[in-house]
């Protein structure tokens, strides 16, 4: 028993470490403000005072057209090369030492001193000269040894433009035919190159000079109050917090800081869940499932929050919160589902810029939830269950509006759009039940009506192959479910578990009274023999169970609603042939186990009587009461309903149920009086 409770405790703290693992993971790790602004809508928060000094930053449009303005007057650097032009022109006088072709000699000094002129005004490559150009670029300076002149860029020439310029000459231009066939282009070559650094130092110096704040918010400063309507002064000042709080929040001891709070605050939370579970609903964590389902809607529905707080494009009231306490509800108890979800919302609250508004509606959201879905048998029932929950919320909502505004156009009526999508996917719970049931184990009431539907296949073979198995069952249902709703156990988990408790009995349905017609076929076989052929119809149950696919809570009926007894006809009749010989009570005993459930005593008692009741001689109230009292009483005794949480007054209240219910079902019938002939 020690080693147990230390497995429990063990995987009580897994649990929790898991958990609080995962969940301050997806958090954000920072006091960032995720809330959304508007400019000219209502401020929706509550109201705003700086929490420390911090500039306004200016405008990205702002900012953008000042570094334009502060452009316009920058001046690229280029160096002025005098080797390039010594080298050109020595190169022409090289190439026409002995003159030009039809030109008199005097036309080499003019040319020498054209090219010498364009030099001394400058040549850019052409690649740069374009960019100068289509950057609209007015002036340059040209760094001669330790001096640099501003220049206008019109005034330079680009290897093309300085070609053109040569022609252009008074002197030269009507010779230009015979020119051109010196390739005068090859003496002409860029003497101004790009100098980066000094250019990219004096850009830098221009956009250094520009102020990136336009003034200064003062601790303590109201900035805006809610539902006051978000100007543009007022924008951009709560933007520039927001810009500064992201800045600071880069310090790595703030981060641990938030982190360790986050720890601290998610674990309380956790913990306290995890302790409610133990003290109150400690058979839950007997069934892994059950526990994992409880943490994983904590889980999952914290990772969601963080997602969608940021993503400031998806407002978080889109989350269907109210989904979890549905599901706990349905598949659980609503005190369970209560407490998941306000653990989960108080979690998911931590990562809102203002919580109160959010816990409030999604508590109440919850508790409407929780008490208009006491069962889930009808799709309508979910159907009303979203529209009571969408109109809680939009009056809250409403309310919180009238509360802190002074005006109707002061509304922000997004979150009612908001609130109305949460309410439509509010009805994804529906098919979603089937995802939760088949990963967790569990089944809904309306799975159960579906399985109860006599045309399905198993229950439809029943009526035909062994009618008299198929009627005793239905009996059966009607009289455990009576009993079920009497002491408040699920009764429609206890119908549909009737309905499916004898279906072994298709393998042999002649070998069983109810399905007999004048020949019994026991009477050629041993005691033995025979009590095997009954008791098998449970292990065939069970097979039968897994060919169709039926859930384990319908196996448990079929496995326990005999229990561990024995089938006593057989078993006292070899008794009494054989008085001299040991009894073998394995070979007349039933596989069981013993009942666990209330529901599945419910099932033994009424199949027990219902089966008795057929070879009562008579039915009385006296002969019915006194069949009830000695079968359940000799279950009792002979500790059947041990290993059950069922109490002396449900069982008392099971026998009332049977009796009255027998009493209508085996009710004395009126003679109807013969017509006399005239």
């Amino acid at each position: 028993m020690k080693e147990l409770h230390w497995r429990d405790i063990l995987i009580r703290t897994v649990l929790i470490i898991a958990t609080v693992t995962i969940v301050v993971w997806s958090m954000p790790h920072d006091s960032r403000s995720y809330f959304h602004v508007e400019q000219g809508k209502p401020w929706k928060y509550a109201d705003f005072t700086a929490p420390f000094d911090f500039p306004i930053y200016k405008s990205e449009s702002v900012i953008r057209a000042e570094r334009d303005s502060a452009l316009s007057q920058y001046e690229p650097y280029y160096k002025y090369s005098k080797e390039v032009e010594q080298r050109m022109v020595r190169k022409f006088n090289n190439d026409y030492a002995d003159g030009i072709p039809n030109l008199s000699p005097n036309y080499m000094n003019i040319i020498s001193n054209r090219l010498r002129s364009l030099y001394q005004q400058g040549i850019i490559d052409q690649k740069d000269y374009d960019e100068l150009l289509s950057d609209s670029a007015t002036m340059i300076r040209i760094v001669n040894d330790k001096q640099a002149t501003s220049v206008s860029v019109m005034e330079l020439y680009s290897p093309k433009t300085a070609y053109e310029q040569l022609f252009q000459d008074e002197i030269l231009a009507p010779i230009r035919s015979i020119l051109q066939k010196c390739n005068l282009n090859e003496y002409i070559s860029p003497n101004l190159t790009y100098d980066r650094e000094r250019s990219e130092a004096s850009k830098n110096d221009l956009l250094a000079g520009i102020a990136l704040a336009s003034g200064v918010v003062q601790k303590g400063q109201k900035i805006i109050d809610r539902g006051d309507i978000v100007t543009d002064k007022t924008y951009r000042i709560i933007e520039s917090f927001k810009k500064e709080n992201e800045l600071r929040n880069e310090d790595v001891k703030q981060n641990h800081l938030t982190l360790f709070g986050q720890i601290i605050y998610v674990t309380i939370l956790v913990l306290s869940f995890t302790v409610y579970l133990s003290l109150y609903r400690k058979d839950y964590f007997e069934k892994p499932r059950s526990t994992a389902m409880l943490y994983a809607f904590i889980i999952i529905f914290a990772v969601l929050t963080a997602l969608f707080m940021r993503n400031t494009f998806i407002h978080v009231y889109l989350l269907p919160y109210a989904m979890v306490p549905i599901f706990i509800r349905v598949f659980m108890d609503s005190r369970t589902a209560f407490m998941t979800h306000i653990t989960m919302i108080l979690i998911c609250a931590v990562m809102l810029q203002h919580p109160f508004e959010f816990i409030v509606m999604e508590t109440v959201a919850g508790i409407v939830a929780i008490s208009s879905l006491r069962e889930l048998s009808q799709r309508s029932q979910l159907f009303k269950t979203a529209i009571f929950v969408t109109v809680t919320c939009l009056t809250i909502n409403m309310a919180f509006d009238w509360i802190n505004n002074d005006g109707l156009t002061q509304i922000d009526y997004s979150y009612y759009n908001y609130l109305i999508a949460n309410g439509i996917l509010l009805l994804f719970a529906y098919p979603l039940l089937y995802l939760i049931e088949k990963t967790f184990g569990f089944i809904s009431d309306i799975t159960l009506i579906e399985l109860s539907n006599t045309n399905n296949k198993v229950l439809r073979k029943m009526s035909e192959v062994a009618p008299g198995t198929f009627n005793h069952s239905i009996q059966v249902a009607n009289l455990a479910g009576e009993i079920a709703n009497k002491i408040g156990a699920k009764s429609q988990l206890v119908r549909t578990g009737a309905l499916y408790h004898d279906i072994g009995k298709l393998s042999n349905p002649i070998y069983f009274t109810e399905n007999q017609s004048g020949i019994n076929p026991h009477e050629m076989l041993t005691d033995i023999e025979s009590a095997q052929i009954i008791i098998s119809h449970v292990t065939e149950g069970l097979k039968m169970a897994d060919k169709y696919h039926l859930p384990n809570v319908i196996r448990e009926f079929i496995s326990t609603h005999h229990g561990l007894g024995k089938a006593k006809y057989f078993y006292v009749h070899y008794h009494n042939e054989h008085p001299d010989e040991p009894v073998d009570d394995l070979l007349f005993t039933y596989p069981g186990p013993n009942p666990f459930t209330r529901e599945q005593a419910c099932l033994m008692m009424a199949d027990t009587v219902e089966a008795a009741s057929r070879s009562l001689p008579d039915y009385t109230e006296q002969s019915i009461r006194g069949l009830v009292e000695r079968l359940i009483d000799g279950q009792v005794a002979d500790g059947y309903f041990r290993e059950c949480p069922i109490t002396f007054r449900d069982i008392q209240y099971a026998k009332t149920v049977l009796i009255e219910k027998l009493k209508t079902i085996y009710h004395t019938r009126v003679n109807y009086p013969t017509e006399k002939k005239a």
